[in-house]
């Protein structure tokens, strides 16, 4: 054991006599050490935001949506152009009486319309929906109360507001018990929902929706007071669009069934739509183990890239090591003179390599743990300088949303990593040193 401490003291010395050298070999070291785990802690954090996204749909729901087609698909009808698409009602119907694991099953319809109070207009989205819409996607009231199953059932011209829309459309006023005008007709302001952070896009079946820009209504009283024909007159054009439902979210009674449900679904939908492009199925909890499975992947190649530095690294010190041999063959003639065997020499030198890259090893850790915090600092400059104004809204959205997580795993593993580089590079230089001639090292000047 002494003679081990001595052998690492008599390497510490020899680095120190060539500070600058040895820590500019060292910062190979350091920055894959940095490296390996700032982009597990990336990619971690990545993954954890994109299984947040999907578990916000819910892993035991199904979301069948509909998809807008090309226009090409629209058909003539009474001299005019119509494009029909997407779910039915009767789906809906279908859907939630015929398939026995579906234990609840919640209608939507969206539309982008004008809304107005007194001076102030925005272009909302309009959602028809029911009051299970508040829990399915999280939302909570800031004031007011949400939709009832009396407003469905009278088909009253009711409204619940969303934050931002709130205060787009009343500035510092109290939205409840005044009313808004959407389209040609006025709905009375009954609740207003609490600010809830952007969903990003899901696969290419769902778009990133922003739900603090919504307007809430019956989903009755939209079929009654809005019709299932959108028509859009812009100037010069004029288009026509008929669907009845943009969403039908189901839930299934267990999370071990959600599979089989949604292959039913998937056949059932199949046997009622001449084609599925105007639809989509979508399945959180398939979405959840791809993204677990892309997280895998996405360690692999990132801790791949990190561990191309190391080997950088490594190679930056067996070239140093080389150098040095040379610099300190009449040393290395003179001690084996004094009797100092092959395999002294050897683990003199591999010492220099080990405490060199080990000690870059703990420097990397460190500013590793920093991570985190070194990121957050990132985000804000990228948030304020490049995606200010609004440019890249769904990026936008991930970005401000995702935290690196440290993986615990990546530390030890980085550390040993690099001490095993710096064995691996360090060997050669060892064994070239303790193979020189004492005579001729003796005679080298």
């Amino acid at each position: 054991m002494p003679n081990i401490f001595r052998t690492i003291q008599l390497a510490m010395k020899s680095l120190m006599l060539h500070k600058l050298r040895s820590g500019l070999t060292m910062l190979g070291i350091v920055f894959g050490v940095f490296s390996v785990i700032a982009m597990l802690a990336i990619g971690r954090g990545a993954s954890e935001q994109a299984q947040q996204q999907v578990l916000k749909l819910g892993a035991t729901n199904i979301i069948v949506r509909s998809i807008k087609p090309p226009p090409e698909s629209a058909v003539s009808s009474g001299g005019a152009s119509v494009l029909r698409y997407g779910l039915l009602r009767a789906d809906y119907d279908l859907l939630d009486k015929t398939i026995p694991t579906v234990t609840q099953a919640i209608p939507i319809r969206e539309l982008n319309k004008a809304a107005r109070h007194r001076e102030h207009e925005i272009t909302a989205r309009i959602v028809g929906c029911t009051p299970d819409y508040l829990d399915i996607n999280h939302l909570q009231l800031a004031q007011g109360r949400f939709i009832s199953d009396d407003d469905r059932q009278q088909k009253k011209n009711v409204a619940v507001l969303a934050s931002g829309t709130a205060d787009d459309l009343f500035q510092y006023e109290n939205p409840v018990g005044q009313s808004v005008r959407i389209a040609d007709r006025f709905y009375t302001v009954v609740g207003v929902t609490m600010p809830r952070q952007a969903s990003a896009a899901i696969g290419g079946s769902m778009s990133g929706q922003d739900y603090n820009h919504d307007i809430y209504i019956p989903l009755e009283t939209m079929r009654v007071r809005m019709g299932d024909l959108n028509i859009d007159r812009t100037t010069g054009s004029f288009s026509s669009e008929y669907w009845e439902l943009s969403q039908i979210t189901l839930r299934v009674n267990s999370q071990d069934r959600v599979v089989e449900t949604a292959n039913v679904i998937r056949e059932s939908m199949r046997r009622h739509h001449k084609s599925d492009a105007d639809y989509a199925v979508v399945v959180p909890l398939e979405l959840l183990k791809q993204a677990e499975q892309i997280e895998n992947i996405f360690n692999v190649v990132l801790g791949s890239i990190a561990a191309i530095s190391l080997i950088v690294g490594g190679i930056g010190i067996m070239n140093i090591m080389l150098a040095t041999v040379t610099e300190r063959t009449r040393e290395i003639g003179i001690r084996r003179a004094l009797g100092a065997r092959q395999s002294d020499i050897t683990v003199q030198f591999l010492t220099e390599t080990i405490v060199l890259s080990g000690t870059g090893g703990v420097i990397g850790i460190l500013l590793g743990l920093a991570t985190p915090a070194a990121f957050d600092g990132m985000r804000t400059i990228v948030e304020r300088f490049v995606l200010e104004g609004g440019a890249g809204s769904e990026f936008s959205a991930m970005f401000s949303e995702m935290h690196p997580t440290l993986v615990p795993a990546s530390l030890p593993l980085a550390f040993f990593i690099s001490v095993g580089i710096g064995v691996l590079f360090g060997l050669y230089p060892a064994r070239s040193a303790a193979r020189l001639d004492p005579i001729e090292a003796l005679r080298h000047e």
